[in-house]
């Protein structure tokens, strides 16, 4: 086994805390309003879907390794809102405990790969350091304009 590159996995810890320390920032009942993105997301389905996303990425990661990963075109769109659909009614808690799941798992996977491959480093930077780096300036946005209120 190789161990995942440090900077990429390091880069991927600093944003996962910044991402859980702008969600701890809010309160249980905001964090679940809408308002976070113009779909009507909350942060708390900002939760859900990065951690779907991880949970996917997971399971790609295994597959990369067993030499069954087929690549394909995926539908994001309807993955998205797949995603959204079955983690709408979830708690917070439930949310956050599946997403840090889904990130152990993606990293547990991650370190497991044999030798690096594009597929999985695509895998894992489009889920994990560049999925968080796209949301987070909505989110520190979002996370003063709730605490302004």
């Amino acid at each position: 086994m190789r161990p995942p590159d440090d900077l990429l996995i390091a880069e991927e810890a600093r944003l996962w805390s910044e991402l859980h320390g702008l969600i701890d920032r809010l309160p249980a009942h905001r964090a679940s309003e809408p308002g976070y993105f113009e779909e009507g997301w909350s942060a708390k389905d900002l939760v859900a879907h990065i951690g779907s996303w991880l949970a996917e990425a997971g399971v790609v990661l295994e597959r990369i390794r067993f030499g069954t990963y087929r690549a394909q075109e995926i539908d994001i769109d309807a993955m998205n809102a797949s995603f959204l659909a079955s983690m709408r009614d979830v708690g917070l808690s439930d949310v956050r405990a599946q997403a840090i799941a889904a990130r152990e798992r993606m990293l547990r996977a991650w370190g497991a790969l044999p030798e690096a491959s594009a597929e999985a480093g695509r895998w894992i930077d489009k889920t994990g350091p560049a999925h968080y780096a796209e949301h987070l300036p909505r989110l520190r946005a979002w996370v003063e304009e709730v605490s302004d209120r």
